[in-house]
Formats: structure tokens, sequence, C-alpha cells
């Protein structure tokens, strides 16, 4: 169900948006090489806490598993969304993602921006200018009366014209006294189709964009740990491996996607498991050894998107 807010109720929500941009803005401070994401968790944490509010993403529940963990989403390089803040230090060339959310006077804000660690390849700052170009776009037709449609067709355009990928398996949403409202926000789609623009409807338009190939999977950060990071595929390769951490969370059909994306010649491998009811045991450690044998790729300089 979507929610029309009343006047005041944007007020409330645009005061718990701008806490987001100055809590984004500290965390501007801090980015150098050397900085791990997870000092800059504290320092976001602590700065929403001193101006009266909560981080909306900690505790957020996980259908995967465990909440997660953290105040901010940090996603470096080739991660699209959702990285979990950790000890790894930032590298000159990197670019890290950061989403943060506030929960104030009952309503919440959501907001990302994505950060050049020192000096980065010319490429990628291609990305991100273009990426930002396709936001504006969205926000223009962001207007009562057009559709969602016409949001998701200029930020498409755009990115595409350019050779650039649009991720389809995450999207932006609605907002309001709940982090993820309806309705869900793409950025894809045909212009004069989808649920139309009103007067009073708040969403956030999230255009996430790779080098190259759209397609992305999901991967796990450790034994037990939450399914939500996204690793994109500028280069259209996957390091996947340990991928069965992923697997304990997913149904069949996540599974076979994710696998038939990372290389065709695995899918006579997952038909046969799936057709004959293979123990989950026996199928975890089929796919470890179909993931050796079919698509590693040492991880030395490729990991996080270095070469």
């Amino acid at each position: 169900m979507i929610f029309l807010k009343t006047d005041d109720e944007i007020e409330l929500l645009r005061q718990s948006n701008l806490l987001v941009g100055r809590t984004l803005a500290e965390v501007a401070k801090l980015i150098k090489p050397g900085v791990t994401t997870k000092e800059l968790d504290k320092v976001a944490e602590e700065f929403i806490r001193d101006n009266g509010a909560v981080p909306t993403f900690k505790g957020f529940p996980n259908q995967y598993g465990d909440p997660f963990p953290s105040t901010l989403c940090t996603s470096v390089n080739d991660q699209v969304v959702h990285g979990i803040p950790n000890d790894i230090p930032l590298k000159e060339g990197d670019i890290v993602s950061v989403d943060c959310g506030t929960y104030m006077n009952g309503f919440c804000g959501d907001s990302a921006y994505t950060f050049c660690v020192g000096e980065v390849d010319p490429e990628v700052l291609k990305l991100l200018k273009t990426t930002k170009e396709a936001l504006y776009l969205g926000i223009e037709n962001a207007i009562h009366g057009k559709r969602l449609g016409d949001i998701g067709f200029a930020v498409q355009q755009h990115c595409e014209a350019n050779s650039y990928g649009v991720v389809r398996e995450f999207v932006g949403h609605g907002i309001g006294k709940d982090m993820h409202e309806d309705p869900q926000v793409p950025n894809y789609g045909k212009r004069g189709y989808g649920t139309q623009l009103k007067k009073g409807m708040c969403i956030a338009i999230e255009p996430m964009i790779t080098l190259g190939s759209r397609r992305s999977a999901l991967i796990g950060a450790g034994l037990g740990a939450l399914v939500m990071a996204v690793v994109s595929v500028p280069y259209n390769y996957f390091i996947v491996y340990p991928a069965y951490v992923v697997l304990y969370h997913l149904p069949l059909e996540a599974i076979i996607g994710m696998y038939q994306a990372i290389n065709p010649s695995v899918d006579g491998l997952l038909t046969c498991l799936i057709t004959f009811n293979f123990p989950f045991t026996l199928f975890k450690g089929l796919l470890d050894a179909a993931l050796c044998f079919l698509i590693y790729k040492p991880l030395s300089g490729v990991l996080h998107g270095r070469k």
C-alpha cells in the first residue's frame, strides 16, 4: 500500500534526511587510504545518536539470517549494495558507497553517496559522473501525473547509452514511517508505464550502475554472516568462492540463477543434483568442487576490483 504524506509529515521526513546528509558529510571528512569502513561506521553511529536519532539500518531484519549489524552499508569497488563495515583498510584508487539511514520524529531518512579514495581511474570517475547524471534525470521525472516507468526509463536510457549495466535485482523504494515502503522504484522501465505518481508520494531513487555487465550475485561475508552483499560483474567474472555460505539461506531457484550467471557449464551439474534430490551437504560439497574446477580464479589482486 502506498501512503501519501501530508505537508507536515514531509517536513519530518526532510529533517530525518537532512541528518543523513550531515552524517555523510562527517564520514566524508575521514575517507582516505588506510581508514577502515568499521571506523567510518563508528563515527556515523555516534553522530546520529548525538543528534537525537537512531540508525535505521542497525538491527534491521534480514530474511536470510541475523539482523544487519551496522549503522552504515559500506560497499567497496565491485560491491553494489549492503556491504558490511569491516577492518580492511581502504586503498588509494578505491571507491566506497556509503549508505546511511536515520530514524527521528517517527520518520526515516535514507541516502547513499559513493566516495573516491584518493585518485581513482578516469574510467571509474566517468561511471560515477554518469550515475549522478542519471539520478538527476530520474528526479526530473518524479512529478505528479507521471509514472514510475518514466523514472526508470530516464535512468536506464542514460546509463545504457554510455555502455553501463543497470542492476535489476535491487531497486529504489518508497519511504516514510518505514524505511522500505511501497512502491518499488526500478532503475529501468518504459515511459508511461507503472504506478502513477501523485502529490504526497515520497520515494528513494537509487541508481545502481556497473561497468559492463548488469549481472550480480549474492555473496556471504563469512560463516553465519548476512547474505545481503552483492558483487557486480564489471569484467564479466565472479569471485564467489566460498559461495556455499550463501546457499544455506537461498532457495534452489536463486542458487540456480547465481551459478548459471557465473558459468553456463555448471547447468548440467545443477540439473542433476536437483532432479535426483541430493542431500544438501552433498549438494554443497559438489558445488564446491565445481567452483574450484570450473570457475575458480586466483584471488590475489582481484578481490574488491583490484587487478
